[in-house]
């Protein structure tokens, strides 16, 4: 009696530990199936794992990605289109992990745990990728960048719908031709990276947004208060410096000249909790959600700092970092009365049947209110003032901008930036470029703004042609 309770004993163990097995099995087939069928070795399938792939698509139906007859994945014609949608589109390998053809490889492959890649073609339900991207406005940018030498991102949306018209961003190569980074070689050092995405950078005077709505929500008349800037000025012990003297000046002024010391001066009578509080309304650590995508964090972190380091922090220094796409966001929710909008780039997929969950982006999903939509119209105004004034030689105001430049100060040199929106109606585009050191005297205006002069126009036609 006691052998047949030991092998019963046995017997419902084994049996136990097979059906764990196989449950363990059936989770890890679920959660793994993809990556493992794309796995290089499993050259019957596909070497690259895009063989047969669908097709990705611009915004009008030009074909970005497609796989012909022979499995070999083909992109756009023209060069600078390929380089400047590298990091949106992918190449044939995962080494930019964001970029759609990572991100959605299982549906654009037709992959799925239950059917594999074994079907013919014609009964697979390998997806198309319709993006709302503009492959001309892309490739502007990447020439504008790639032109000057300049490593950073350019984001361009519609500030009301959340439509993404560009996503560039440099150092970046030809997917026909990728790049053999060399040890001691920095020419493509973070080419992986979506630095619009996935990078976070000083902010410098752009932060001053921040800086203004504080003080216009927290501090009566804050706007209309002058206050003196004699080039410097000794806050909390600490001297704080700008470009150069400017006198007696209201809000408007100090944001036209980017006075230093205006803003330094009003962060320290807000205090750190307003500022922090703020920084966050406005959108600082956090992330942001674009299709299966988030995010870097920007960084506002002032506990435990002094009150120079407090002022500091006011005009964008110490330890503030931005990421690109979501000063985007700022700039579009001034011009959209405070209110921002999610970003997305996947506009709809096509395929036969979808057995893996593989969903277009959120369309005009409007987020927390940043700011009030007075405070958002002060803002509006002074951005407009400062193009008008202070880039009035630039190309900016005849293509109805308002704007905010920033030259960031970084330990081995600065980095330049530029955020605004198009004050026409029927152009609801927000923007953000951001340029990682920058040449000695260029500043924000002569590098990243010089960049959105470029593409701006060509991102323009996207609606004004339309119309």
């Amino acid at each position: 009696m006691k052998k047949v309770l030991i092998r019963s004993f046995m017997t419902w163990l084994l049996a136990f530990a097979f059906f764990i097995g196989l449950g363990y099995f059936v989770v890890n087939l679920v959660i793994h199936s993809t990556e493992w069928a794309q796995k290089p070795m499993n050259a019957h399938i596909s070497v690259t794992g895009l063989a047969q792939a669908g097709d990705i698509l611009d915004r009008n139906g030009t074909v970005l990605a497609t796989s012909d007859e022979n499995g070999k994945r083909v992109y756009h014609e023209d060069y600078s289109t390929r380089c400047g949608l590298l990091h949106a589109v992918g190449d044939d390998s995962v080494n930019i992990s964001t970029a759609l053809q990572s991100v959605y490889r299982t549906g654009l492959t037709g992959y799925n745990y239950l059917l594999g890649l074994g079907l013919p073609q014609s009964f697979r339900s390998s997806s198309d990728i319709q993006t709302t991207l503009d492959a001309p406005t892309c490739a502007a940018a990447y020439n504008a960048m790639a032109n000057r030498g300049y490593k950073g991102a350019c984001v361009i949306y519609n500030y009301k719908t959340g439509e993404m018209i560009c996503d560039v961003s440099t150092p970046a190569y030809d997917p026909y031709d990728p790049v053999e980074i060399k040890e001691g070689d920095d020419t493509y050092d973070g080419v992986y990276i979506d630095n619009a995405l996935s990078s976070a950078y000083t902010p410098g005077s752009i932060f001053k947004l921040v800086t203004a709505a504080a003080a216009i929500e927290n501090i009566p008349g804050a706007e209309n208060r002058k206050l003196y800037c004699e080039g410097y000025a000794v806050i909390g012990g600490e001297e704080v410096t700008c470009v150069e003297p400017h006198g007696e000046l209201d809000m408007k002024e100090a944001m036209s000249v980017s006075c230093n010391i205006y803003f330094a001066q009003l962060a320290v009578e807000l205090g750190s909790d307003t500022m922090t509080e703020y920084a966050e309304k406005l959108g600082y650590n956090k992330e942001f959600e674009m299709d299966e995508n988030t995010t870097a964090k920007s960084v506002y972190n002032v506990k435990g700092a002094s009150v120079g380091s407090l002022a500091w922090s006011g005009v964008g220094q110490y330890n503030d970092l931005a990421n690109p796409i979501h000063q985007m966001i700022i700039a579009g929710a001034v011009a959209n009365g405070g209110t921002p909008v999610q970003p997305y780039m996947v506009d709809n997929v096509t395929s036969v049947f979808d057995v893996d969950k593989m969903l277009p982006g959120p369309h005009s999903k409007h987020l927390d209110k940043m700011v009030e939509s007075s405070t958002a119209a002060t803002l509006s105004e002074m951005m407009k003032y400062t193009v008008d004034v202070g880039y009035a030689y630039t190309s900016l105001d005849e293509l109805h901008v308002a704007a905010k430049t920033g030259t960031a100060e970084v330990p081995d040199g600065e980095n330049g930036w530029i955020v605004g929106f198009v004050t026409d109606d029927d152009c609801p585009l927000a923007f953000a470029v951001c340029i990682d050191h920058i040449g000695y005297g260029e500043f924000g205006i002569g590098s990243a703004g010089a960049v959105i002069q470029e593409v701006l126009p060509t991102a323009a036609k996207v609606y004004r042609n339309d119309e």
